[in-house]
């Protein structure tokens, strides 16, 4: 008896849905990530207007001023669906569980200055309640934007703004060989302190913000974009000078996240700015707004976490963020 085998090649008669093959052609077959975002806003099915905003249908793209062609042009360049963001950040939690376990296990921050300890209290560690102020804006961005791709990354966003909230959480418990005293210390510095009060009043404001576009700019691009490199780059640069470094081990996740999201955050910007030049003309002056806000309110925390080097420090963060607003195509002034 014998057996033949052989190999036969079935070609599929479609390898796409109609939206994918109008966007890429219908030879070409679709990533997950296509497939999982685009097309996905309601467009005409589950609309009507709702009581509590009766100026608008529910799914509108219009609650914006920022106008596209197409909303689902939004593409993250980091092609995050929800299984490849959730095994991106299940790696990330390892390494950073491994981080926490090896600084408590040697006592990395058992020798560090009384001084700065008191200055990680009150400078960064009230910085959980700013991250929070991040995922409830980004909430709002999920939750009133218009397009699947950018609606769906804010909602990855919401989350990474919570997870970096936890973790100072945690590091602040380290400190205080779990006990949560300094973190109650950071939230009645954050409440009570009057280098805060202009930070929390702007964060406050953002959180007020009905246009969610220019809630992106404001949260996403200006105040992240502004306190992440103070904080986390300068600051932590500092502290590992004067040996604190197990702490800057504890911020390993929020270091690498701010770098990774500023990609997606500069690839949303970038596309609404070329867009048209109505849409650059309102991004620049929600930047531009926010920006002089934002490091106003920065400034007396520079000058505590920097003393006479804080006006400088400041200024060499606010000109990054300038140079990194003109890459995308929103020319700032100063």
């Amino acid at each position: 008896m014998t057996i033949d085998l052989r190999t036969t090649h079935v070609e599929p008669l479609r390898r796409n849905f109609d939206h994918i093959a109008a966007r890429i052609g219908d030879d070409k077959p679709a990533s997950r990530y296509q497939e999982g975002v685009w097309g996905l806003q309601p467009a005409v099915n589950f609309h009507y207007r709702p009581t509590w905003d009766p100026a608008h249908e529910l799914y509108d793209p219009t609650r914006t001023a920022i106008v596209m062609r197409d909303f689902d042009d939004f593409v993250d360049p980091r092609q995050y669906y929800y299984g490849t963001w959730t095994m991106q950040r299940a790696r990330q939690q390892e390494s950073q569980e491994k981080n926490f376990e090896f600084v408590e296990k040697r006592g990395l921050l058992a020798a560090l200055d009384d001084a700065w300890r008191v200055k990680l209290v009150e400078l960064v560690l009230p910085l959980r309640h700013v991250a929070w102020a991040g995922n409830t804006n980004n909430a709002s961005i999920c939750a009133y934007g218009f397009g699947a791709p950018l609606t769906s990354a804010a909602a990855m966003q919401m989350m990474d703004e919570l997870g970096v909230a936890q973790y100072l959480s945690r590091a602040g418990l380290l400190l205080a060989d779990n006990e949560p005293r300094f973190l109650d210390d950071a939230k009645r510095v954050w409440m009570t302190a009057p280098m805060w009060q202009p930070l929390r009043a702007a964060v406050e404001l953002s959180m007020t913000i009905a246009d969610w576009f220019e809630l992106f700019v404001a949260q996403n691009l200006v105040i992240d974009g502004l306190v992440h490199p103070l904080v986390f780059d300068r600051f932590d640069r500092r502290l590992a000078a004067a040996g604190g470094a197990g702490f800057s081990l504890l911020n390993e996740f929020v270091v690498d996240w701010y770098a990774e999201s500023s990609r997606w955050v500069d690839a949303m910007v970038k596309l609404a700015a070329a867009e048209s030049a109505d849409n650059a003309a309102r991004i620049v002056t929600w930047t531009s707004d926010w920006r002089a806000r934002i490091v106003a309110a920065l400034a007396p925390l520079a000058e505590y976490g920097f003393g006479p080097d804080g006006t400088a420090t400041l200024a060499e963060v606010d000109a990054g963020l300038v140079a990194r607003a003109a890459r995308l195509g929103v020319a700032l002034e100063g």
